[in-house]
């Protein structure tokens, strides 16, 4: 598959700005790959697509302030720094990503906040986008991560244009977030509610939680026209024993298995035993999927609707297929869904 293949064309006022008021009130655009039939409906209605025991899976991830906004020494020029993940507690070592790139050397430091409640120096250039920062705090280790995100704001992609809002702190979470550490929400789990879970478990459904950590990698654009030449960072994911034997249960008893999201899909993907179950796993996975591709362990997929080019995009072809997929895309465009982080959903059955 070609880079070109991804393309289609997106009206910039379809980009969801703001959630739908209520989690489980946003649209729900329903792909029945074996019909080629489509279905338009609200996102609570998902309820009806399941039976006694077939098993949700939920990423767990919880998202942290990951945007930082500080100071040039000398200079004062504004630098706005981006959080990737903790290196080294002790040392207060972060890899991030800065922007401006350019401006940013070895030896620079950066002050945050008022009365420069937060100093960090640049001690690595590790890639051509990101650095090393040792942030220079000689308290307490918790009283640090509080100052540090003190400071920070929720991590909203760049493509929703406009201030990050009190509200984006709880709306751009999971209400099953509780590992610390993405820097982007498993959007498809925004769209369930407490009372979407429960009215779930009164049919039976069971559920499953993963870990993947969101990374930047999901926003990374794709430089190559040949996939198979695009590298993905790598992702921490954690699937527990307890995981692994609920969706292998189901999987011997001929039960559906719905992954909540592409980073569901992707962390099922990654942890595959030769006779197709799933195995525990705590590691790091930089899985590409795009088509066509044979998926092992997930039935159906619930998925928000991806911009042009992106690997999520790929990942959803590659699952519904790629004719039926950018079919769903064109309808989904022409019935004014609204597409990207805070938009509507698809359910691929």
């Amino acid at each position: 598959m070609k880079l070109s293949q991804f393309r289609y064309t997106l009206p910039q006022d379809l980009i969801a700005l703001y959630p739908a008021a209520n989690r489980d009130e946003s649209r729900l655009f329903v792909v029945n790959r074996k019909t080629g039939k489509f279905e338009h409906k609200v996102f609570k209605d998902i309820v009806n697509y399941f039976t006694e025991h077939d098993v949700i899976v939920f990423n767990n991830t919880k998202v942290f302030p990951a945007r930082l906004y500080g100071n040039k020494e000398k200079t004062g020029a504004e630098i706005e720094v981006f959080l990737l993940r903790e290196l080294n507690r002790e040392q207060r070592l972060w890899d991030v990503l800065v922007d401006p790139a350019r401006k940013i050397r070895i030896g620079n430091k950066l002050y945050f906040g008022e009365n420069d409640l937060l100093v960090a120096e640049v001690i690595d250039n590790t890639t051509s986008r990101g650095r090393t920062l040792r942030f220079l705090y000689d308290g307490p280790y918790e009283e640090f991560k509080k100052t540090l995100y003190s400071l920070g704001e929720t991590p909203l992609p760049k493509f929703i244009n406009r201030k990050v809002e009190p509200e984006d702190m709880e709306r751009y979470q999971t209400i099953f977030a509780k590992h610390e550490g993405a820097v982007a929400a498993p959007t498809a789990g925004l769209h369930f509610s407490r009372e979407l879970l429960k009215r779930l478990e009164i049919v039976g459904v069971d559920f499953a939680e993963i870990t993947l950590h969101v990374g930047l990698g999901n926003f990374r654009s794709v430089d190559v026209e040949d996939l198979t030449k695009h590298k993905v960072d790598s992702e921490r994911i954690i699937i527990s024993e307890e995981a692994a034997a609920i969706v292998n249960n189901a999987k011997e008893n001929r039960k559906k298995v719905c992954g909540v999201g592409t980073t569901v899909v992707k962390t099922l993907e990654s942890s595959v035993s030769t006779d197709g179950f799933l195995k525990p796993f705590d590691g790091w996975t930089n899985k590409f999927i795009f088509p066509p591709y044979e998926f092992r362990i997930p039935d159906m997929m619930v998925s928000n609707f991806h911009l042009p080019y992106s690997t999520l995009l790929m990942m959803v072809a590659a699952f519904a297929g790629y004719d039926l997929c950018f079919e769903a895309y064109r309808t989904a465009v022409k019935e004014k869904y609204r597409f990207g982080t805070y938009g509507d959903a698809m359910l691929i059955i």
